[in-house]
């Protein structure tokens, strides 16, 4: 069972140019930001040519950090924004933090200190 002091770190993957968008929605769902990092993938959806060039296959992963009571809020709230149970729209993992730190958000401040 899940305590609601629990902090879980979604991981989403999407195309370049989506990240902001993501950030959106997870917002919009109860998150307080996020950190947006830049990749390259090499899945099926990626082996694509214009002209017999190979087109850069460029990511952006997007690391929000919230607590597990709102992290199905803030998952479907990705989902349903970017589509992203379609094929080639990107993917998505949560994992769950054992400990957290250095988050200075007075409402994170107040859970980690009840722990």
């Amino acid at each position: 069972m899940s305590n609601e002091k629990d902090f879980v770190l979604i991981v989403t993957i999407v195309k370049k140019g989506w990240g902001d968008e993501v950030i959106k929605a997870s917002k919009k769902a109860g998150a307080h930001g996020g950190t947006i990092l830049f990749g390259r993938g090499t899945g099926i959806h990626e082996n694509k040519s214009i002209l017999g060039l190979m087109i850069e296959p460029e990511k952006e992963i997007v690391l929000t950090i919230a607590e597990s009571s709102i992290e199905n809020n803030i998952r479907n709230s990705i989902i349903k924004t970017i589509n992203l149970d379609e094929p080639g729209k990107g993917i998505g993992f949560v994992i769950s933090l054992d400990k957290v730190f250095g988050i200075s958000h007075p409402f994170y401040e107040t859970l980690l200190s009840e722990k």
